[in-house]
Parts: C-alpha cells; sequence; structure tokens
C-alpha cells in the first residue's frame, strides 16, 4: 500500500479488508486507503486483488471470494503472496478460468527495495500479467519466473532478508566482542551490509568480483575470509536454502484427510 500510495496511485482506488477495526483505521489514518471487513465487499468491480494471508487461510478466503470475482464486470486478476501454494490448487477455489498469480515478495518492498518473483498462471493474459509487474514495481524489482522454481525463490529472496539480518547481528555482536560499543557496532556492520547492497545493484556488479577487489594479497579481509569458510559458511547456507524451499513445498502438499478407524 505504502508504495503505490507513494508511486502515484489514488488511494481512494484501493480496498483493504482486515480482520482488526483498530488495523483497519491505522491503515485508512496512514495511507487513505478505503477499508473494510467485508472480503467480499473489497473485491467487488476490482481488477486486482492481493491475498496477503497465511497459506493456511487462503482456501477460505478464496472460497468466501470466488462468486463475487465471477460476478464482477471486469476480468479480476487474484495474486497469491502465500508460500508453497500452488497455482492449481488455489484455481480449484475459483471459478474456472479465473487469472490466477503466484508472488513471491519480500519484506524489503517495504522501503521500495523489494524482490518480487511473479508465477502467472494459465489464464492470465499478457494485459493482467503486465498490469501485476506495474503494480509491484512501484515497491521494488520484478522477476517472472516458472511455477516450478517457485520454492527455490523462496529460499533465495523470500527469506533471505532474515539471513542478512542474522549476519548483522553477528557482526555486531563481534563488534563488541572486540571492545566497540553496541550502537557503534550496529552503525558499522548495518552501513556496511548496506553499501555492500548497493554496489551488487549495480549494472554488471558481480560478487566474486567485488569480494576480489577488497580482499589485498595476505591483508586482513584474506585472514577473515579463510576464518568463513573454514568454518562452513558456503555449505551452512547451501543447507539452509535446502531447508527452506523444502518447507516451501511442504507448505502448498495437500493435506490428507483423517483416516477413519
Amino acid at each position: 500500500m505504502g508504495g503505490l500510495v507513494a508511486a502515484g496511485t489514488d488511494p481512494a482506488q484501493i480496498a483493504v479488508t482486515n480482520r482488526s477495526t483498530e488495523r483497519s483505521e491505522y491503515l485508512r489514518e496512514r495511507y487513505g486507503v478505503e477499508t473494510t471487513s467485508d472480503n467480499t465487499q473489497a473485491v467487488s468491480g476490482a481488477e486486482t486483488v492481493f491475498l496477503c494471508v497465511k497459506p493456511k487461510m487462503i482456501g477460505g478466503v478464496l472460497r468466501e471470494i470466488a462468486e463475487t470475482i465471477n460476478d464482477n464486470d471486469v476480468d479480476t486478476t487474484v495474486v497469491s503472496m502465500a508460500a508453497g501454494l500452488s497455482l492449481a490448487s488455489l484455481q480449484e477455489d475459483l471459478s474456472a478460468g479465473t487469472a490466477v498469480v503466484r508472488v513471491m515478495p519480500n519484506t524489503p518492498m517495504m522501503v521500495g527495495k523489494g524482490v518480487c518473483a511473479v508465477a502467472p498462471g494459465r489464464f492470465v493474459s499478457e494485459a493482467q500479467a503486465s498490469a501485476v509487474k506495474e503494480l509491484l514495481s512501484a515497491v521494488g524489482t520484478v522477476v517472472e519466473v516458472a511455477e516450478e522454481d517457485m520454492d527455490a525463490v523462496t529460499a533465495l529472496a523470500g527469506s533471505s532478508p532474515a539471513y542478512v539480518y542474522l549476519v548483522a547481528e553477528a557482526l555486531i555482536d563481534a563488534g563488541v566482542n572486540l571492545g566497540l560499543t553496541r550502537d557503534v557496532a550496529t552503525r558499522l556492520a548495518s552501513g556496511a551490509i548496506e553499501g555492500a547492497g548497493a554496489m551488487l545493484a549495480q549494472e554488471g556488479a558481480d560478487p566474486t568480483t567485488l569480494r576480489a577487489n577488497v580482499s589485498s594479497p595476505a591483508g586482513t579481509t584474506v585472514v577473515a575470509l579463510r576464518e568463513l569458510e573454514e568454518s562452513g559458511i558456503r555449505g551452512a547456507f547451501f543447507r539452509a536454502a535446502e531447508a527452506c524451499a523444502l518447507r516451501s513445498k511442504e507448505l502448498g502438499a495437500p493435506v490428507a484427510p483423517p483416516v477413519e478407524e
């Protein structure tokens, strides 16, 4: 919402539904959007519907709004931001032929630096896919991927900001251990990560080259890098990414019905 409004979208064209009255009031006051507690009212006449709830709640919401979406005069595009849920499973709770798009976002979109991976379903027209990408581009970079890559995307982009925050925590604690105050250590670590990210974002940037440029022969950086390599940092990231992708796949697996005795 913040990205869309900041990009010039009329807040009156954005309808938001929420379970909490207090939260709805906050969103209305903060962004100027329309709010309601009625999901069907929110999607009535909508060109694009973003589902931003937990995976276990998606089915119930879809079944609730399916008829309204089907009756809309416009061809509504349904966009799911839930991890793991396949296009096929989302389609089951909607009318046949409804346009469905899977999106894996990440939290830096809150500051306009997000990365959103998009996988359009088979009923999504080129115009609808472009419209979704344009909306998401207000909060960062948009990358279209095949649906079968979505679990890997979750591991590499959706969850990875948390990996970076963990690295930042470790650096800050290391700085404190070396005698710096926590405030100074936080500013140094956070600033270094922000600057490194900006350099990576430059056109043609290559992480291997950037790392080599910091690593003078027999210097301070190479001995630090050796310690990280000997501690298995690459293997840790491999295993973390694999575990994350597997969990994403598990979230999208159908729940087996209870066995009657």
